[in-house]
């Protein structure tokens, strides 16, 4: 579903991510680890053209994404839930979630309303379809935003630390949503620090440091017996 090929990506002189090579499987939950600054949430925002590599490629379903069609290809295939949750505050939760299909996708509003509607009963969120942004606690609008990412009904979503932003209470009920969605065939990429939810949900976990990618491997191999020696340290750190 998702190649990606010798990417590099420099912000001015800091190069951030090096000479990374990655393959995603249709269907497969890739959850990406690893210390702040690594370029974790970089490489997905590449994915996503939300950052134009400087170099490399990234090919998604065997078309490569460019300059020219990414914003096509964005259409087509993937979805981003961020840390902030980038709702439109002078919009309702159903007028947020709409806005996509109909502007982008140029669906009718009474087909992108029963759309929405059904996405956010998934996330447990229906019965504030009327309510605005700010009347809601964090993990509500971290809920809202990923039933807008499930409302343009792509193959693939990109988490970028969808629970950063969150108090810890809040928290595990963003990752049910998620440990539920991860039972659906859709491909999915999550940059995060939660170690639980990646044992859980993880079919792959990749460890970055330093803009490479130091390890991949199962969630039994990576927790269990990781072979790189600054992965060992960095799960020792946040395993104890």
């Amino acid at each position: 579903m998702i190649e990606i090929k010798d990417l590099n990506k420099y912000f001015g002189d800091v190069h951030v991510l090096k000479d990374v090579n990655l393959s995603v499987a249709p269907g497969e939950k890739l959850v990406v680890i690893g210390p702040s600054g690594s370029g974790k949430s970089t490489l997905i925002r590449c994915i996503d053209y939300l950052e134009e590599p400087t170099s490399g490629t990234v090919t998604i379903d065997g078309t490569e994404v460019t300059k020219k069609n990414h914003l096509e290809m964005a259409r087509k295939y993937s979805s981003m839930v961020f840390q902030q949750f980038n709702l439109y505050p002078n919009m309702t939760v159903l007028g947020n979630l709409t806005l996509a299909p109909i502007k982008l996708q140029k669906k009718s509003k009474e087909e992108a309303t029963q759309i929405a509607m059904a996405a956010l009963k998934r996330v447990g969120m229906a019965h504030k379809a009327g309510e605005y942004p700010q009347n809601l606690s964090g993990g509500q609008q971290q809920r809202v935003a990923i039933a807008r990412a499930l409302c343009t009904k792509q193959p693939i979503i990109l988490f970028d630390e969808p629970t950063s932003a969150l108090d810890p209470e809040m928290v595990q009920e963003v990752l049910d949503v998620m440990i539920e969605l991860a039972q659906e065939n859709i491909t999915m990429i999550c940059v995060t620090h939660e170690m639980g939810f990646a044992r859980q949900v993880a079919d792959r976990v990749v460890f970055m440091e330093d803009g490479r990618i130091l390890e991949t491997g199962t969630p039994e191999h990576f927790f269990e017996n990781p072979e790189n020696p600054r992965c060992r340290e960095f799960l020792s750190k946040i395993l104890h």
